[in-house]
């Protein structure tokens, strides 16, 4: 298949971003995420059932924190914030977490619900989770999202960073898209 070789130029542009939204991704990171991108492309029906491992990297989940302290946002449920958990120690809370995800002790909380006013007079819901579970997304997100990534088609531009509508080049037209290929439905990753 054109353009699915580690020197393709999709797989290149992955060497070449090394950001996260604004933060640098450090390269230990960044090698873990070319890696599973270059496998992810090179072998289409290959699947990945040890990536368990990779989310509670330590390098992984500090990325992955500093990613959510850098969104800000409100506490979840539990009440804790970034500045609890400065006052806690980062690291000590990171290896703590880290250590629940060896373990497979870790279980996400409760999604806060607040409601946002919206222009028309109604209200939004919205869930905000814990900053616990944010981060375990965001390091799910840092191993997953370059093995998706291979699959998708230059033209597809939904939820892809550095990509969206108003980069696409047309008039923004609903026309149909084609059924992805059989290899973006990949089966079990053995998260759990």
């Amino acid at each position: 298949m054109e353009g699915r070789g580690l020197g393709s130029r999709p797989t290149q542009q992955v060497r070449k971003d090394r950001k996260l939204g604004n933060l640098q991704i450090p390269e230990s990171v960044q090698r873990l995420r070319t890696a599973l991108h270059g496998k992810a492309k090179e072998e289409p029906e290959f699947r990945f059932y040890l990536l368990y491992d990779k989310i509670y990297r330590r390098d992984v989940l500090e990325q992955a924190y500093r990613s959510c302290k850098a969104n800000k946002g409100a506490a979840g449920v539990d009440g804790e914030r970034f500045e609890d958990l400065e006052a806690y120690g980062e690291d000590r809370w990171l290896g703590e977490l880290a250590e629940r995800l060896k373990k497979k002790d870790y279980r996400p909380e409760a999604v806060k619900r607040v409601w946002i006013p919206k222009p028309n007079g109604k209200l939004r819901p919205l869930g905000i989770p814990t900053i616990t579970d944010r981060v375990v997304q965001t390091a799910a997100m840092l191993v997953l999202e370059p093995i998706f990534e291979a699959d998708l088609q230059p033209e597809q531009y939904a939820y892809r960073a550095e990509r969206g509508g108003a980069r696409r080049g047309t008039s923004g037209s609903s026309a149909p898209q084609p059924r992805p290929p059989a290899s973006y439905r990949r089966g079990p990753v053995g998260l759990l």
